[in-house]
């Protein structure tokens, strides 16, 4: 992610792009409940068909004066409308890094790409706005072009709901880059937002928390009312790494701790903290298991990922990529954390099997002196002895790709930041080369939708 001047000296668009109304028409007024009617009357379960209403007007409701954020909520004026999208034909994609909001660009520029909690659909935010897609069967859901065509930095989905999360990007963004808009796309229009003295680097949701990221501390907050709940001050993370868990009973968090190779993991449920220093050199990526009791990481030699339990911090799985040095891009478990998906610089995607490492642990601790895994490692410098990954997928090496496990099993979901969408399968017993499935670039122009 590109390092960006705070913002300061622009004269930033409405949050409501399709609105015409004075943007403070209420300024003062302390209502702080008003969010929370806002966001329950918008949540769904899918994203239907919306058309934008053009007359909405923002009136802001409260704000709250907080240490290091300010946060704004704001009314509806009416109930959300089902209404219908209109989309627009894009062009030519021009391709900066993840979340780069730096680069110039020239017609359509790519930003951020990131799947949604169930890894279903995935979110796209470019120059101009930003795009959803549903993973399986592939289609675009959704579009919104800002009329000013301002850029969209980041863009965190709240599994198929209407919530959004938004950030500015580019060079000319739609909001600055140190505030989190809080979208409601049936009412098409931003209900919230939470400002900081510096760049929002990341940003997750829950049902119940959103969690912004910046480049030393991360904020937890109440979903309903905006309520600062927790602060934690990090290691220095320009990539805006965090993860939370899904489970509505047990709220686990994972960011960087306070020193080079460490993970911090709060446990909420049970108010635990626990440090893992997870490698030597800095943390260069990790991801957590929906349930939140496993953490996989790498480094950033982006040779070796560990796997941890999350409670007692135990080291529960090695496996190797590779023995070059690569830029890890991202790390997936599967549903029920059995298989793990890795992909890098290198332009290989691979699967990992968690479930045969078990095996062997547990042959290898029911008869230690004649396991041939044992013995390996008895006699074999460490990297022989390594575990490889069970199935691979080749790319073009040098792009950025993220992946992430689809719905049907034994299958992987590919984004690109050329705007590829891969969906390959793996055989989980033989292993070996993953078939394509399906192939789409998302950057391409279509009416048809």
């Amino acid at each position: 992610m590109a390092t960006v001047s705070p913002f300061s000296s622009p004269t930033w668009p409405s949050p409501n792009p399709n609105s015409s109304s004075n943007p403070h028409p209420e300024e003062g007024k302390d209502h702080p409940n008003t969010l929370a009617g806002d966001i329950h009357a918008g949540l769904s379960s899918k994203l239907p068909p919306i058309r934008t209403n053009p007359n909405q007007q923002q009136r802001i409701s409260y704000n709250h004066d907080g240490e290091e954020g300010i946060c704004a909520a704001t009314q509806p004026n009416s109930a959300p409308a089902a209404i219908g999208r209109t989309l627009n034909s894009n062009v030519n994609l021009i391709i900066p890094n993840f979340n780069n909001r730096d680069s110039a660009p020239s017609l359509l520029s790519l930003f951020h790409v990131s799947f949604n909690q169930d890894n279903g659909c995935f979110a796209c935010g470019i120059n101009q706005g930003f795009r959803i897609y549903n993973c399986d069967p592939f289609r675009e859901i959704f579009r919104r072009d800002f009329e000013n065509g301002g850029g969209i930095g980041i863009v965190e989905m709240l599994f198929r709901c209407n919530i959004l999360a938004l950030v500015g990007g580019g060079p000319h963004p739609q909001y600055p880059l140190n505030k989190v808009m809080i979208w409601d796309d049936h009412q098409g229009r931003c209900i919230g937002e939470l400002s900081f003295r510096s760049e929002v680097r990341g940003v997750r949701l829950r049902r119940d928390r959103i969690v912004v990221v910046l480049e030393q501390k991360i904020f937890v907050y109440n979903f309903t009312d905006l309520m600062l709940l927790h602060q934690i001050e990090t290691f220095g993370n320009p990539k805006g790494l965090c993860e939370v868990s899904q489970g509505s009973g047990n709220f686990v968090l994972v960011c960087l701790g306070l020193r080079k190779g460490q993970v911090r993991v709060e446990h909420y449920a049970s108010k635990r903290t626990k440090f893992i220093l997870a490698h030597d050199s800095r943390i260069a990526c990790f991801t957590l298991a929906q349930d939140g009791n496993m953490l996989a990481t790498a480094s950033n030699k982006g040779t070796l990922v560990r796997i941890f339990n999350t409670h007692d911090g135990t080291l529960l799985h090695e496996v190797r990529r590779g023995a070059d040095r690569a830029e890890i891009y991202s790390l997936a478990f599967s549903s029920m954390a059995e298989w793990l998906a890795v992909s890098s610089d290198k332009g290989t995607i691979h699967v990992f099997s968690l479930t045969t490492m078990d095996n062997q642990d547990h042959n290898a601790a029911v008869s230690p002196s004649s396991s041939p895994r044992a013995l390996i490692k008895g006699v074999m410098p460490k990297y022989f002895s390594s575990v490889w990954s069970l199935a691979q997928f080749r790319l073009v090496e040098g792009y950025q790709y993220i992946a992430a496990f689809g719905h049907q099993k034994n299958t992987v979901v590919i984004l690109g930041l050329d705007g590829s969408f891969y969906r390959c399968k793996f055989d989980p017993k033989t292993g070996g080369e993953m078939r394509q499935l399906e192939y789409h670039n998302f950057a391409k122009p279509d009416d048809s939708f």
